[in-house]
């Protein structure tokens, strides 16, 4: 996964709360395991009714997405945090996340921030009244400044280290490379072989 230090990009709103992964990505959308082409689908349903904010002009392009309390709740699907991630998002931030889906965005390399409803609140209404506004979220300082808005964020240590050295669970195994190695060289000849 490519490593996450600083987001520099505007924002979009998306003022809802319960935002499930079904909502993220469509079911019918689910036919690999494979992480490309899932991005076009990104609240399929919603955009094809219409009017959906993430189509207006001004949210065109946003790397972070504001978003409403319980975002990414349902189903555990890997697929949704993809999905954001190929339609151009580096970064949700959100009053509340469904536990599993916010373990799957530090999984893939997206930064999901939970701040208090009030905050998230200024973001979405520069985000909604400025839309051109560009926010610079640093994972290094865990800070958001949004114009004349800055406001600090929690995340935790191993996390933080994760996503700023790009260290998907393969590379953490990498990083070990050598102790596996030294293991294989003194591993019993009767064991079955790992290669």
């Amino acid at each position: 996964m490519k490593a996450l230090v600083s987001v520099t990009g505007r924002m979009a709103p998306l003022d809802r709360a319960d935002v499930d992964t079904d909502q993220i990505i469509p079911k019918q959308f689910l036919k690999s395991i494979e992480r490309t082409g899932y991005g076009q689908y990104l609240f399929y349903d919603w955009r094809r009714a219409g009017g959906f904010v993430l189509d207006e002009p001004g949210h065109r392009g946003a790397r972070i997405l504001i978003a409403g309390p319980n975002f990414g709740c349902g189903s555990s699907r890997e697929h949704a945090p993809w999905t954001l991630q190929e339609a151009g998002f580096d970064v949700v931030v959100a009053p509340s996340f469904a536990d599993i889906f916010r373990s799957n965005c530090g999984n893939v390399g997206l930064l999901a921030i939970i701040l208090p409803e009030n905050d998230v609140r200024r973001l979405m209404d520069v985000a909604t009244q400025a839309p051109e506004t560009e926010a610079v979220v640093d994972l290094e300082a865990q800070t958001i400044v949004a114009g004349d808005i800055r406001i600090r964020f929690e995340v935790e240590p191993f996390l933080k280290e994760r996503l700023i050295n790009g260290w998907d669970e393969i590379g953490l195994t990498l990083r070990k490379l050598d102790r596996i190695e030294e293991y294989e060289t003194h591993r019993a000849a009767w064991m079955p072989a790992v290669r």
